[in-house]
């Protein structure tokens, strides 16, 4: 009698030990991290855009790891723990509900408009690829049941990339922004009982660098007034200027935006406060 298995009887006795996931908890792992966006508005362009997501080849290998590794050598962190992000003691107001998710693979969005914008001349949304993303939306205390722009929202997405491409983010941020420093968007439109189709210019630029972290952006997005494209005629007023802080401590990037009553200076000392926040979590260690 034979005293080892062979291959195939081992495989065939470890795949009796394995517990098949159900249909639903493969839907609830693959299902991807929903955007949260407050759109209070009475009119609505409708804009096409395509984004581009990569999939991770699940047959390629993990690097394989030293033999001797450095003994001085920190540890590397993989997980984001939500002590790396904002708390609610960074925020100047009262914080009564705090809704958190994480992800795989998630593309390190900026802007759905400014992705629009790029594929509708031809080109790729531009986004960077993220290993892993927590992400959170925190609202003010006694907010209403049904919240709007002006209810002071603050969403914070911290994502995990490999170190160059987390580099690399924003030291091309400028030209990922340069074929959008003016653009038409035309999109059909209902404004009360009228429908038709509308035209509005919209401007992205980085107004400013360097003010947390490892490497930060201010990245500011304008748009016009919309009007119809037969007639000329206003069907809205302009968007009110909007602006995302984009933040790197080592391999992590963070990105910030404020609800309808924030402001520039308080985006900017929010991204210091998250820069702090995220070097529990970053590699290297700050």
């Amino acid at each position: 009698m034979r005293d080892d298995p062979t291959f195939v009887e081992r495989l065939q006795r470890d795949l009796r030990d394995v517990r098949w996931l159900n249909p639903e908890e493969i839907r609830s792992r693959g299902r991807r991290r929903s955007q949260r966006r407050i759109v209070v508005t009475t009119v609505v362009l409708a804009l096409a855009g395509v984004s581009a997501v990569a999939v991770a080849d699940p047959g390629q290998s993990p690097s394989p790891s030293p033999a001797l590794p450095v003994a001085s050598a920190a540890p590397t962190r993989h997980e984001i723990t939500t002590d790396a992000l904002l708390q609610p003691a960074d925020l100047a107001q009262q914080v009564d509900v705090q809704l958190s998710q994480s992800g795989l693979g998630e593309p390190v969005l900026l802007d759905h408009l400014l992705g629009a914008c790029r594929t509708s001349q031809g080109r790729s949304d531009g986004w960077q690829m993220s290993i892993l993303s927590r992400s959170q939306t925190l609202v003010p205390k006694r907010a209403p049941a049904i919240l709007t722009e002006a209810d002071g929202l603050v969403t914070q997405d911290l994502f995990r990339l490999t170190p160059d491409a987390a580099v690399q983010l924003l030291a091309t941020l400028d030209d990922l922004v340069a074929p959008c420093a003016e653009w038409t968007s035309v999109g059909g439109y209902k404004a009360g009982g009228a429908t038709g189709t509308g035209v509005a210019t919209h401007r992205w630029t980085v107004v400013q660098r360097g003010f947390a972290g490892d490497g930060a952006a201010l990245l500011r997005h304008t748009g016009s007034p919309p009007v119809d494209q037969k007639t000329g005629e206003p069907i809205g007023a302009a968007p009110r200027p909007t602006s995302t802080a984009v933040v790197r401590v080592g391999d992590l990037i963070t990105v910030l935006s404020l609800g309808q009553a924030g402001t520039e200076p308080e985006l900017r000392r929010l991204a210091e406060a998250a820069a702090r926040r995220m070097c529990a979590a970053a590699n290297p260690a700050c």
